[in-house]
């Protein structure tokens, strides 16, 4: 995993849906790939990457609020980004 991947990754996140951002286990290391280790680094560069570009991120387990409702972020879930 480089950083290019990690920049394209969020931007082809970012152009789908610039307001709600979702990365699951599923897509990261079943459909991209990764280690787990690589999962976890791309996770907290995302994070980090969204935070500065003024997105509130939330991570398994934690509640964000969308559209008035509270939710929680599923298991499969690994970071949720809101705008």
């Amino acid at each position: 995993m480089t950083m290019e991947f990690v920049s394209n990754y969020i931007d082809k996140k970012i152009n789908a849906n610039p307001n709600f951002i979702r990365f699951t286990f599923y897509e990261l290391r079943i459909k991209e790939n990764l280690t787990e280790s690589d999962m976890l680094s791309f996770i907290s560069l995302a994070t980090q990457r969204l935070i500065n570009n003024r997105y509130l991120v939330y991570r398994t387990s934690q509640q964000y609020k969308l559209n008035e409702e509270i939710k929680t972020v599923k298991s499969n879930e690994l970071l949720i980004a809101i705008k």
